[in-house]
């Protein structure tokens, strides 16, 4: 492309090796793996006699399928025989193709979004893959960052890059400053309900203005995390001083001349004046309040002090049929508070929420009380490593006092793909992504929120914020 050019722009046109049927085939930075969308992948390879062509791109996790608790057994002591084969195939197939791998046990290892931006794995400007929808997690460091199918995951095994249509772009700006207890998830959650879960469909969101700015790295990697969830390919904050200060130092950072030279090339990816975004949508943060989800897609969402929405009032009949099945399922009566709610669980983790700011906030919010008597509570960290900072800090004894049951690294509930489900009928305050029928058990009712508020709830054993705690 000549002229002005966007963040997205850029990034696509310097990693675009060939343009074939309105496709494009895009050379990629950094692959991610994990056990669960990999084996189909490997056992492609091995049957075609490829190689990985560049092993050295590659970081695999185990994540999905993990077990919070007795990850020292490794594979050999996961129950579910299905889980068990694809965890230990990860451990094989990264061994015979010579890919770094932090199995289960490894301190280092976790959540695939957490992991590659703590170890320094995801930089400006790169492209990252994974075949785990919220790879988007990642465009919070200037990276164009997208989820893949098994059948691309060993196209880019095998070739190290994969077929991609480009996409239009689309800039978010967030003018103003968050208010006091106002967090991340919260203005996610705002800008899904805004924008719906297809309302950016075929477009990269480019998210910009003061409130962005003002976010720390693991506060913007939640809001490019639930990109996806507005229908995005992919979310992008262009870098500046807090992603440069987040970043120096990480085990696999540029240094020295290297991280000079690096510096030089990530200032020259903000979008340039003038570059024309296909869509434009502002907001004001001051508008933004805590949120809670209240249906089955993520954009069904309320501020914590609205009522639960009448369907009856909604024009579209599309809109309505759905809000009307998500009240059923749900089990909520339109007009009455989602506030007060009656929870049975919490949860407290996946790649949106487990960082250590988000375990941070919840001990704040817990520290001198006690989970309600009726409500299970968990903490699930995000990696080895956000575990053991929280216990040196004391956030693991904080909440662990207040009645949660601190767990090992992992997906864990977000996904049900794990031993943490919900049963038929329960209700959870969840801080994960998705709130779909059935995602987190059989039957389970989850409310999305950010870690303010499921802690807060933890506490009152109902949907609460924490200045309704007294």
């Amino acid at each position: 492309m000549t002229g002005p050019r966007t963040l997205y722009d850029k990034i696509w046109d310097a990693h675009a090796v060939a343009e074939d049927d309105g496709e494009t085939l895009l050379y990629i930075d950094l692959h991610l793996l994990h056990e669960v969308t990999s084996p189909q992948a490997f056992v492609g390879l091995a049957a075609a006699g490829r190689a990985v062509r560049r092993p050295e791109r590659a970081l695999a996790l185990s994540d999905h399928n993990v077990p919070t608790a007795g990850q020292a057994a490794g594979p050999a002591g996961v129950s579910d025989g299905e889980a068990r084969a694809q965890l230990q195939a990860l451990v094989e197939n990264t061994r015979r193709f010579g890919i770094e791998n932090f199995p289960m046990g490894d301190p280092r290892g976790g959540i695939v979004h957490v992991v590659g931006p703590e170890q320094g794995r995801s930089q400006p400007g790169m492209t990252i893959v994974c075949g785990d929808s919220h790879t988007s997690t990642h465009g919070a460091f200037g990276a164009l960052a997208f989820g893949i199918g098994t059948s691309e995951v060993e196209h880019v095994l095998a070739t190290q890059t994969v077929r991609q249509r480009r996409s239009r772009n689309m800039r978010v700006t967030v003018d103003g400053a968050l208010a006091p207890h106002v967090h991340a998830k919260d203005l996610a959650l705002h800008l899904l309900g805004a924008i719906g879960v297809d309302g950016a469909g075929g477009h990269v969101i480019e998210y910009a203005g003061d409130a962005v700015r003002a976010l720390s790295m693991e506060a913007r990697m939640t809001l490019c995390n639930l990109s996806i969830e507005m229908g995005a390919r992919a979310g992008l904050v262009a870098p500046d001083a807090t992603t440069l200060a987040y970043l120096k130092d990480r085990p696999a950072a540029p240094r020295g001349d290297a991280w000079d030279a690096a510096l030089a090339r990530w200032a020259a990816l903000a979008s340039d004046a003038g570059a024309v975004f296909d869509r434009e949508l502002r907001f004001d943060a001051r508008g933004v309040r805590p949120m809670v989800s209240w249906g089955t897609n993520p954009s069904q969402v309320v501020a914590i002090d609205d009522p639960i929405p009448d369907p009856a009032t909604m024009d579209d009949p599309d809109t309505r049929a759905a809000a009307e099945r998500a009240l059923a399922y749900m089990d909520l009566a339109p007009g009455t508070p989602i506030a007060g709610q009656r929870l049975d669980r919490i949860f407290l983790g996946s790649c949106t929420n487990s960082r250590i700011e988000d375990l941070r906030v919840a001990a704040d919010i817990v520290r001198g009380r006690h989970v309600a008597p009726h409500v299970r509570a968990m903490v699930v960290p995000g990696s080895g490593l956000v575990k053991r900072q929280a216990e040196d800090e004391g956030i693991a004894d904080t909440l662990r006092a207040a009645g949660f049951d601190w767990r090992e690294p992992g997906c864990s509930m977000c996904v049900g793909m794990n031993a943490d489900r919900l049963r038929p009928g329960e209700r959870c305050a969840a801080t994960s992504n998705r709130n779909f029928e059935n995602r987190q058990g059989r039957g389970g009712r989850t409310h999305l929120m950010s870690p303010a508020l499921a802690a807060a709830s933890a506490i009152a054993g109902r949907i609460a914020s924490p200045d309704m705690l007294g």
